[in-house]
């Protein structure tokens, strides 16, 4: 080989030295503008919660010579009261609102009891109340027919027996008389099995305690 012929190759290396350089260089370049794909966002300020507490409170003026009728307060049943002070501090979800059960015709504790059923159970959506019936309790304001979707499925049946075991632990306040599911027939005193059937709904009996005159609170 002539020492021509060696230069033209110490030239082609010293090119391809260069150029394989400046590929590496453009590369480090590439890649230490991308290593920061996902800055940290500034940090905010962490601002003090406001008072949980305040969110739930409401003055509410009393009307003077009002005296409301207030039914389930404390296991009381109703009570009778007369507001004396210009103002007083409560707390709205002491209040039980109307439920899905037709209230009409419904005596005091069967409302009480169905308004609490359909607060505990938003999954219940059909309560029956007054309709005609051989029997008196349903004409007269003292029943309800709390229904059961799906009431044949283990679900439905674990929603039947927790109703039954809410009326129960309310018994007093609901001036529960009894309640009929699936066949057992359950007092406060106990239960027992009977023919009575029932296994689409929970039938519960209550003492009443007479109409409401429409100046009736209900509460929790």
């Amino acid at each position: 080989m002539g020492r021509h012929e060696l230069t033209k190759d110490r030239r082609r290396g010293r090119r391809g030295s260069v150029l394989l350089g400046s590929v590496l260089g453009a590369a480090a370049v590439l890649l230490a503008a991308g290593a920061d794909v996902y800055p940290v966002a500034d940090r905010e300020e962490v601002k003090p919660a406001d008072d949980a507490g305040a969110c739930c409170l409401e003055i509410v003026a009393a009307v003077p010579g009002f005296s409301p009728d207030i039914a389930g307060g404390d296991g009381e049943g109703v009570i009778t009261g007369r507001l004396t002070a210009a103002s007083r501090l409560h707390t709205r979800s002491r209040f039980l609102p109307a439920g899905v059960a037709p209230e009409r015709g419904l005596q005091i504790r069967t409302i009480l009891a169905a308004r609490s059923i359909s607060d505990e159970f938003p999954q219940i959506h059909q309560i029956g109340g007054v309709r005609p019936d051989p029997l008196p309790w349903h004409p007269n304001g003292l029943a309800l027919d709390v229904m059961i979707p799906n009431p044949g499925s283990a679900e439905g049946i674990a929603l039947g027996d927790a109703i039954v075991a809410f009326v129960l632990k309310n018994a007093a306040r609901f001036g529960m008389q009894d309640a009929i599911w699936r066949g057992v027939y359950y007092t406060p005193q106990g239960a027992h099995r009977t023919g009575a059937g029932h296994y689409d709904h929970v039938h519960v009996t209550t003492t009443g305690g007479g109409y409401p005159t429409g100046r009736e609170v209900y509460v929790r």
